[in-house]
């Protein structure tokens, strides 16, 4: 829990893996430790689970918390962990961000309340609720409108921000980009915000963001990481060739629902032992799996050259 009492530190590529399962359906954890130990030897500077990439709506709260305690255990505070702890009912939320705060998570990354489509003063009551229930825990809001149907105004995040110690940031992921740049000027510098959009990862770097949670990173983690650090480093021209060189395997994550696409990729290199993806998502379809098969050939350079059995 070193990285817990300096939030600040989570900054670069915090890769949002993907939920394993067996054929059956089964939680595989012994894939999903492989899949950390690969993203720490790719030099990730951080780890997320639960997120919109790991399946938790389609999970139980007990496997979530199955999962969360497994891949803490397999960082062993080697890096920054930031599991997502939200689901549309409180009790859950608070029963999975418990279970994350005693596991070891240095941050609990907490979605919107989905389906409900609650108005900003409820969002607003929901936040500080969870903020004062675990008030030495940091909390990451977690805005996606597209999945929940509801968009985090900038000035709620500010007030948030202002009255909660431990709320400290935001992932956003939304293609609106001038809402990176409102959340940031209503809020101040001081607001961690990372992007969840993974073609907005880069850009928000100017404007003061620390990093990214990109799926693209469940492919290319290497990569991912090394376009933060030339960032960083002032190498804005390799930074920037990374960007593009990501485009087509960015493509290929969301040929269809994320993270279809992703699992049987990682699943054909051996690094999963099943592609399976749980209902009401499907496994990718013939004509996707065309499409995902040409987008990695563009994006090939970029790719693992030696992948290890899960």
């Amino acid at each position: 829990m070193k990285f817990r009492t300096d939030p600040a530190r989570s900054r670069g590529s915090i890769a949002p893996v993907i939920t394993p399962f067996t054929d059956d359906g089964a939680l595989d954890l012994t894939s999903l430790r492989g899949l950390v130990r690969w993203q720490l030897g790719s030099g990730s500077h951080g780890i997320s689970l639960g997120g919109s990439t790991g399946e938790p709506s389609a999970q139980s709260p007990a496997e979530r918390i199955e999962a969360i305690r497994a891949v803490a255990a397999e960082i062993d505070d080697a890096v920054p962990f930031l599991p997502g702890t939200g689901s549309a009912k409180l009790d859950e939320t608070l029963e999975i961000t418990a279970a994350a705060r005693d596991a070891g998570a240095d941050a609990a990354l907490v979605i919107t309340p989905y389906y409900a489509r609650p108005t900003q003063q409820a969002l607003h009551t929901w936040y500080a609720t969870i903020a004062r229930e675990f008030p030495d825990l940091p909390i990451v809001i977690y805005n996606v409108p597209s999945r929940t149907a509801v968009d985090i105004a900038p000035d709620t995040v500010a007030r948030l921000f202002r009255e909660h110690d431990n709320i400290v940031g935001i992932k956003e992921t939304t293609k609106d980009f001038e809402h990176f740049s409102r959340v940031l000027a209503a809020c101040g510098r001081d607001l961690l915000v990372w992007s969840g959009i993974e073609l907005l990862g880069l850009p928000l770097l100017a404007l003061g963001g620390v990093g990214f949670i990109s799926a693209v990173a469940n492919l290319a983690p290497a990569a991912v990481a090394r376009m933060f650090q030339a960032w960083e480093a002032g190498d804005h021209d390799t930074a920037r060739d990374l960007h593009y060189a990501l485009h087509p395997l960015v493509e290929a994550l969301f040929v269809e629902t994320n993270p279809a696409p992703a699992k049987w990729v990682l699943h054909q290199q051996g690094r999963i032992a099943s592609a399976r993806v749980r209902p009401p998502l499907t496994a990718v379809s013939g004509d996707g799996l065309r499409q995902v098969r040409a987008l990695l050939a563009q994006g090939a350079d970029l790719l693992p050259d030696h992948p290890h059995p899960a």
